[in-house]
C-alpha cells in the first residue's frame, strides 16, 4: 500500500488545517523544499502537494514553491489547489508532475474528459466529502452529488485515481471516517487512495484492511508533522508499494 506524506501550502509555508476550514492552520515550516527532501531520505515513495491558497481563492498561489519541490526531490509529486481552467491545467503539467489532482473543476464532466483525453494517467480526481456529499471551492459549499456517484461519473470518463478525503476527519488525527471511503471502493475498480483523520499506526493498519478492495494508498498530513506517527514505522506497517 503506498503511503504518501502531505504537504499544504499556505502563504509559502507548510501548514496543516482542521477539517478544512481557512483560518485554523498552523504553521509547521517555512521552508517546503526542506520538508520534501526530509520525507524524501526518510523513505517516502511520493509526495502529496496541495495549494490551499488556491484551493480557497481559485487559482494556483504557490505554484513556486511546488515547482521548487519538484527539482529538489526524485520521487513523484502530485499536486492540487486551484486548477480550475485549461491553461492552469496546461500550465502546471509543463512541472514533471506526477499528476494533478482536480477537485471543484472535475464536477464539470466536459473539462474532465477533454483532461482526460489529453493527459490521460497524470489527472487524478480528489473526492472531497462531508457527510457523504462532494464539497468544493476548498471544501466551503457543499454539493448534492454523493461522493459514491461521483466516483462512478468520473472512473466513467476514464480516470484511473481517486483520492477520497472525509474533510471533518481531516486533520483532528482522531482516526479516519471510512463510510465514503467504503461506498466509493465498493462503486469503483480504479485506483483509490484514502486520506484525512490518520493519528495512529492502528489507523494506518486499519486502512490496510482495506487492500483487497481496491485502496492503493493513504496520504498521512498531520500526524507526521506534530510526531504522532513516524514516516519509517508507518512505511513497515503500511507494507511494500
Amino acid at each position: 500500500m503506498l503511503l504518501i506524506p502531505a504537504i499544504d501550502l499556505m502563504d509559502g509555508q507548510c501548514v496543516r488545517l482542521r477539517q478544512g476550514r481557512a483560518g485554523t492552520e498552523t504553521v509547521y515550516s517555512d521552508d517546503p523544499v526542506a520538508t520534501a527532501r526530509r520525507w524524501e531520505s526518510e523513505g517516502a515513495p511520493m509526495l502529496h502537494v496541495v495549494d490551499l491558497d488556491g484551493a480557497f481563492e481559485g487559482r494556483p498561489a504557490n505554484f513556486d514553491a511546488v515547482r521548487a519541490i519538484v527539482d529538489a526531490v526524485s520521487i513523484p509529486v502530485e499536486f492540487g489547489g486551484g486548477v480550475r481552467d485549461e491553461d492552469t491545467l496546461a500550465a502546471v503539467l509543463e512541472a514533471p508532475l506526477e499528476r494533478v489532482v482536480l477537485g471543484t473543476k472535475a464536477c464539470e464532466e466536459a473539462f474532465l474528459r477533454t483532461a482526460v483525453e489529453r493527459y490521460g494517467a497524470r489527472i487524478a480526481v480528489g473526492i472531497d466529502a462531508r457527510d457523504g456529499l462532494v464539497a468544493v471551492k476548498g471544501w466551503t459549499e457543499a454539493t448534492a452529488i454523493e461522493a459514491a456517484q461521483f466516483a462512478r461519473r468520473v472512473e466513467a470518463v476514464g480516470v484511473r485515481t481517486i483520492i477520497v478525503t472525509d474533510v471533518a476527519a481531516d486533520g483532528m488525527l482522531d482516526g479516519p471516517r471510512t463510510g465514503s471511503l467504503e461506498q466509493v471502493l465498493d462503486a469503483v475498480s480504479c485506483d483509490v487512495i484514502a486520506s484525512g483523520g490518520v493519528g495512529s499506526l492502528d489507523d494506518v493498519r486499519a486502512l490496510r484492511q482495506y487492500e483487497p478492495r481496491g485502496l492503493a494508498g493513504v496520504i498521512i498530513g498531520k500526524a507526521l508533522y506534530t510526531g504522532d506517527i513516524t514516516l519509517s514505522e508507518a512505511l513497515e506497517v503500511a507494507g511494500p508499494c
